[in-house]
């Protein structure tokens, strides 16, 4: 079985042999009760939303309430680890993003992603755009790199902070290309976005999500992800231009502390499979500058498994550090 550390599924099954429930009652009685979404990040941004939304949509669908609670704090850790720490029923689910796993690797943790939690299915997926100051005399990503060279110490990349996908993506670029790239950190997007528009930035990896309506104001030079947006046919992905290690993509997804047992796993996984495949939901999502998600349980440990490889060797080569 493949599934990432599929759950120590011969105790679980021992503990509900144990406690006379057997894995078809254990599916077939779930949810017994009202349903709590962790999302450990505050009220009113993207992860907020749509926790929301996909609540909204399974309290509909179960008949059981679907209480979202904000535990905001530690960059996220402090609602991830009520879950990883909490009841193993499958009544109390975790609603978060990457950082998860970037997190695995910048920073001493209280719990460990890959093993105490269940991945349920990604919600959604935002790739990155790579983009560059309007002014800057540079049409494609080959000549970015060359100006920059031409003129090292000069030039800086915008992040939303320390730690996070931007900053990771920028040191593989300068890893990658050689080239002399100061980080400029904020506090967020908004900050972020209006430094670019005000030409303070060189260049930024943008979230394609919160930043889709000002993309256009901008030189784009490159996607993350291995196939071109939709919606940016004509910004070709980093990895057509000769760039390694950029597929991984931000995702907002559901977790499930890992004891709970695999029926129960499976029973919420189709659910939520079952509601991004609702027109209403997808349209939502992709309003929003996002891609729908959707993955069984395996196809999303997969994916856990590939990005957490990757964000760690990028913060082990780039010797990138919180302290």
């Amino acid at each position: 079985m493949t599934h990432l550390n599929r759950r120590l599924v011969l105790s679980s099954l021992a503990a509900m042999t144990a406690a006379g429930v057997t894995p078809v009652r254990a599916q077939a009685t779930y949810p017994a009760q009202s349903l709590r979404f962790i999302v450990p990040y505050p009220a009113g941004g993207a992860t907020d939303a749509l926790a929301r939304m996909v609540a909204q949509k399974l309290q509909d669908a179960w008949q059981q309430p679907v209480v979202v609670e904000n535990k905001p704090g530690a960059g996220g850790t402090i609602g991830a680890n009520l879950v990883a720490k909490g009841s193993a029923d499958g009544h109390t689910v975790l609603f978060t993003i990457v950082a998860l796993l970037q997190q695995m690797t910048l920073m001493k943790l209280p719990y460990d992603p890959l093993k105490d939690f269940a991945p349920i299915s990604r919600v959604a997926v935002s790739p990155s755009v790579f983009a560059a100051d309007p002014a800057l005399p540079v049409q494609s990503l080959a000549d970015f790199i060359q100006l920059v060279k031409s003129q090292p110490g000069k030039h800086n990349y915008g992040t939303y902070g320390p730690g996070t996908s931007a900053h990771l993506q920028g040191e593989l670029l300068k890893l990658q290309t050689g080239i002399d790239l100061v980080h400029v950190p904020f506090q967020g997007a908004s900050p972020l976005v209006a430094s670019m528009l005000g030409g303070q930035l060189s260049s930024a990896f943008l979230d394609a999500g919160s930043s889709r309506q000002q993309l256009s104001k901008f030189k784009l030079l490159g996607v993350t992800g291995t196939e071109r947006l939709s919606w940016l046919p004509q910004v070709p992905t980093l990895k057509e231009q000769g760039l390694h290690s950029y597929e991984p993509m931000g995702w907002f997804g559901l977790f499930l502390p890992a004891a709970v047992p695999p029926a129960v796993q499976d029973k919420l996984s189709a659910e939520i499979q079952r509601i991004l495949r609702l027109p209403e939901v997808r349209d939502r999502i992709e309003a929003m500058g996002l891609i729908p998600g959707g993955e069984s349980v395996e196809a999303f440990a997969k994916v856990m498994r590939s990005d957490a490889d990757i964000y760690a060797r990028i913060i082990r080569d780039a010797k990138i550090s919180l302290q």
